[in-house]
């Protein structure tokens, strides 16, 4: 989006923010009126940006995965054993929860070529930091990449009325509780795994 008018990009902005907040709230079939008049633009300024709802739920999608992938690779990036990187990706991924609306918080499949990209690049990256605190002997060896996903998408789900810092203290502490049970030492032994149906790109 570098090809973008200051203006534009502004724009831009305000309509994905104020999409991420309907789609949280209402869900995605929410009236494009209401994220123009929540953006404070004009739906024709909406409409230059974004052709249609598709085209809106593809980049807030994109955004959110994008997202995702930059917290895993700057955890990463920190140094520190596996342990450590998934204290620090989960900690970020609770301090970012707001725009992931699509990958984490719900919202249809989304079958874009860019999107299954990202998808694979995280579960690639999260199963790289499995087989690393494996081979350390402080991860459980029946943990997958899926699993990860979807705890960081419980803790960050919102719930409902609940004041914001309370829901960040709330997944905080969800989040300790997730870590702490992928030790391995006396671990019972997990359910099996349920095909998720490609929402992450695993089928």
């Amino acid at each position: 989006m570098t090809g973008l008018r200051a203006d534009a990009r502004r724009n831009r902005e305000k309509i994905l923010a104020a999409a991420r907040e309907l789609f949280r709230e209402q869900g995605t079939a929410v009236a494009l009126d209401d994220i123009a008049r929540r953006a404070g633009v004009g739906i024709g300024t909406l409409y230059r940006r974004f052709p249609d709802r598709d085209a809106l739920i593809l980049d807030v999608a994109l955004e959110g995965f994008e997202t995702v992938l930059a917290v895993v690779e700057a955890a990463r990036a920190g140094g520190g054993g596996a342990a450590a990187v998934l204290d620090e990706t989960f900690r970020r991924v609770v301090e970012q929860r707001e725009r992931l609306v699509m990958p984490l918080v719900g919202g249809p499949v989304v079958r874009d070529p860019r999107v299954r990209k990202l998808q694979r690049a995280i579960l690639g990256a999260l199963e790289e930091v499995l087989a690393e605190g494996r081979g350390e002997g402080v991860l459980r060896a029946d943990i997958t990449a899926f699993d990860l996903v979807g705890a960081a998408a419980m803790a960050c789900r919102p719930m409902p009325h609940l004041p914001r810092e309370a829901a960040g203290a709330l997944a905080a502490r969800h989040v300790a509780v997730y870590l702490h049970g992928l030790r391995p030492h006396g671990a019972p032994a997990l359910p099996d795994m349920v095909d998720p149906g490609g929402y992450l790109g695993l089928g």
